[in-house]
């Protein structure tokens, strides 16, 4: 009985796949759900540090034009009212507010500052929400993948021992490949959670300062037209 159960444990594969094609349609089904949750969490990852480097650069790049000494309404002709970049687009929207405001007499009117402000904080809220979107995906991935690989887990133990009870075999060679199966879909979970959790956090802390970066050149351009009004 003994060889005759080694030799079966012999014949079972225990390669990733090979575990993968003998587990139960629910188990299949979570580790197929954990993969596609992993392989969707690095595209974002990918798509969100290539975008990150991207605005990055473009804010320094823009910010060394801005601050050049060239006029800024040479500056704002120069990049037009629909620019590519997240900088300029803050400051398009500024300096579009800032011409509106202006009279066929040469004068400003009223409440021209706060209209800037808010024109600038709408293209700065747009921003955000175009550097944070995909984020809560990650998030999601990080805080369920784990239990949702439980699940899977769990469900092949039981489908496990109910095959151990059929057979009343016990041997460990028996009970093994079902385990083994089981608690693949554990280790697909947390291959999804865990860099979808370091990543969130890295992209998230990333985007706070991206965008704080804006909010303070927001500010500095107010002041720069504000100075404009008072003069």
């Amino acid at each position: 009985m003994e060889a005759e159960t080694l030799a079966l444990a012999q014949d079972i594969d225990f390669s990733m796949w090979g575990m993968f094609a003998q587990a139960t349609f629910v188990v299949k089904l979570v580790m197929f759900m954990l993969i596609l949750a992993s392989f969707w969490a690095w595209a974002i990852i990918v798509q969100k540090l290539i975008l990150y480097r991207k605005a990055r650069t473009e804010a320094e790049t823009f910010d060394r034009l801005f601050w050049s000494g060239e006029p800024l309404d040479e500056l704002f002709e120069q990049i037009g009212t629909e620019p590519d970049g997240q900088s300029q687009r803050i400051f398009a929207s500024g300096m579009m507010e800032w011409r509106r405001s202006h009279r066929n007499d040469g004068g400003m009117i009223a409440g021209a500052t706060a209209r800037i402000d808010r024109s600038m904080d709408v293209a700065i809220a747009k921003e955000s929400e175009s550097m944070q979107s995909g984020l809560s995906v990650l998030a999601t991935v990080g805080s369920t993948a784990p239990f949702v690989g439980l699940f899977g887990t769990v469900w092949g133990i039981m489908h496990a021992f109910i095959g151990i009870a059929a057979s009343q075999n016990t041997s460990l060679a028996v009970v093994a490949p079902g385990i083994a199966e089981a608690l693949l879909a554990t280790a697909l979970g947390l291959l999804a959670a865990i860099p979808a959790v370091i990543f969130y956090n890295k992209l998230s802390a990333d985007s706070d300062r991206i965008v704080a970066g804006y909010e303070a050149f927001a500010d500095e351009f107010a002041t720069i037209l504000s100075r404009q009004l008072d003069s």
